[in-house]
């Protein structure tokens, strides 16, 4: 098969250097600067985004260990025929448990100290079906220490910490609904007994929620019984759609929300912030076509006598045009491939790395007190890495298009005047 020339010399000026004149190894490092600057634009965009992906899904599944993809409830407040409404939303196939809760806001005093809480009412036998509270437990073997009557409550080890309460220990509940006596509207109080802590490795949730047995917060919130149901579904990324469907087939009156809904701000500002980080480091691959920019332009220069025998040996203005082109897409080319390789080792390998220098040095990057996760987490996505590795080598391409134009324009008699 005969080889297109255009494409020969343009692989030619590229190798351009090894064995070649001075003015030719300045080229080729040249070329190779352009090269490194867009595998670092490249990896840097794979390795920065992967990181964030692994510490918004790190975030996501610790939230997800505490409350429910779903949350079906009804707009009177009290869902007296939950057994009904949990039999239908578990027939959709996609729902794989469904448990009663009873939710609140109460403050929390120990001595001197008051703090306000989230107060959750669950079922113990149905919650492990539906959160990883369970395995979050510290102090207690499981949840059926929750025992109706004997209001026993279960604090987020933070919590626990700023009340300092141990398991054992008292503390006082107050409620906002209140009873009215002749001294006028006084708040519901009730004494809780500590039996162990809830540690889901998430500040919010470790710093401000208790759990106590369902009838226990019925009795105290005076709801009558459960408030709606806590639903878990196999694919959390479908829960949005799962909801929406729940609604259209369960009583009128009914409402559903995802998680997706009740943490809006949280996943749009970490949306935001990503789409900003991606499009500041995609800087740095404009910086490297413009690196290729550069050489290719210089190349041009270069080669002027090339280009005018060229010319005055039939080649057309496409076919010189073709040749730069050539150069300048292989050079693209390499850096992407290199850039994209190198993302992925570093990603999937980062919280090695990072380990390795915080030994070597005696750092620490993710304190465990501040940010609860030890390793540096990361999660490459082929969503990311397909989408950088194109718009960097189409930015590469449309970077060869002037100085190729350039080239096409050389005028031989020019060139060759002082040759």
């Amino acid at each position: 098969m005969k080889i297109p020339y255009e494409l020969t010399i343009g692989l030619t000026y590229t190798r351009a250097g090894r064995r070649g004149r001075r003015k030719d190894r300045f080229m080729s490092f040249i070329s190779g600067m352009s090269v490194t600057s867009i595998a670092l634009g490249v990896a840097a965009l794979i390795i920065v985004l992967s990181v964030m992906n692994g510490f918004q899904k790190e975030v996501r599944d610790r939230m997800l260990g505490v409350i429910a993809h779903i949350e079906v409830a009804s707009v009177t407040g009290t869902m007296s025929d939950w057994q009904s409404v949990a039999a239908k939303v578990t027939e959709n196939p996609e729902v794989l448990a469904a448990a009663p809760y009873v939710q609140g806001q109460g403050l929390l005093n120990s001595g001197t100290v008051v703090r306000g809480a989230l107060i959750k009412g669950i079922d113990p036998k149905t919650e492990p079906g539906v959160s990883d509270i369970a395995d979050h437990l510290e102090g207690v073997p499981s949840l059926d220490v929750l025992k109706p009557g004997e209001f026993g409550i279960l604090l987020g080890r933070d919590l626990a910490h700023a009340l300092r309460v141990r398991p054992g220990d008292r503390v006082a509940m107050m409620v906002p609904q209140g009873n009215v006596t002749p001294a006028g509207l006084v708040p519901r109080m009730k004494q809780f007994t500590v039996r162990g802590y809830l540690s889901s490795g998430h500040y919010e949730y470790d710093s401000s929620m208790a759990i106590v047995n369902m009838k226990d917060a019925a009795a105290l919130f005076r709801t009558g019984g459960p408030q709606g149901l806590r639903v878990r579904v196999a694919d959390m990324d479908r829960a949005p759609i799962i909801a929406r469907t729940l609604v259209n087939e369960l009583p009128y009156g009914t409402y559903a929300t995802d998680w997706s809904r009740q943490n809006r701000t949280w996943f749009a500002a970490v949306q935001v912030e990503k789409r900003m980080m991606g499009i500041i480091l995609f800087l740095i691959v404009l910086v490297g076509a413009f690196g290729l920019v550069s050489a290719l332009v210089m190349t041009v220069k270069e080669k002027q006598a090339d280009i005018a025998i060229l010319r005055t040996l039939g080649a057309s203005e496409g076919a010189i045009m073709r040749i730069f082109v050539i150069q300048g897409t292989i050079v693209g080319l390499i850096g992407v491939a290199v850039g994209v390789g190198v993302g992925l080792l570093v990603a999937e390998n980062v919280g090695a790395i990072v380990s390795s220098i915080e030994q070597l040095f005696n750092v620490e990057f993710l304190p465990k007190s501040i940010y609860f996760i030890s390793d540096m987490p990361s999660d490459p996505r082929m969503s990311d890495v397909i989408p950088i590795a194109v718009f960097s080598f189409l930015l590469s391409l449309a970077a060869t298009l002037y100085p190729s134009w350039r080239a096409a324009r050389t005028q031989p008699a020019e060139a060759l005047r002082y040759e």
